[in-house]
């Protein structure tokens, strides 16, 4: 089995012969707060406020025939997003970011569903924030 990472206890990504589980178009977005001053005659002068908290998205797709239950995972990930429990966030062998992370947001399409309402295939988007 290929570990690829995990969030946390509830999302490990991995790839086997038994199971796929994995992520695609992985983007961490980087900020800082600014203020800007109103000066009379002047440009406005920008003060440094400080970092703002990081954000990450990924998509995961969660394909039955890959070996992952779709609803059961979705399930897991559901719970990530209402109990706001912050986790880290490892890839390879390294945490991404100083900080743990919560997730935010989850938009999911349910692609193929057979007979009788079984979720074969479904789509995730996930976001998480920098938890400071």
């Amino acid at each position: 089995m290929g570990k690829i990472g995990n969030f946390g206890s509830a999302i490990t990504f991995e790839t086997s012969d038994a199971r796929i589980l994995n992520f695609t178009s992985f983007k961490r977005s980087l900020s800082g707060r600014w203020t800007e001053h109103q000066r009379e005659g002047k440009k406005p002068q920008l003060q440094f406020m400080g970092p703002d908290s990081a954000e990450v998205t990924f998509t995961i797709v969660l394909d039955a025939e890959h070996g992952v239950s779709p609803r059961s995972t979705i399930d897991k990930i559901e719970k990530c997003v209402t109990r706001g429990t912050p986790n880290k966030l490892v890839i390879g062998n390294s945490k991404v970011g100083s900080n743990k992370f919560v997730m935010t947001n989850l938009s999911e399409a349910w692609d193929r569903v057979f007979d009788k309402g079984e979720l074969v295939r479904a789509t995730l988007d996930v976001t998480l924030r920098e938890y400071a």
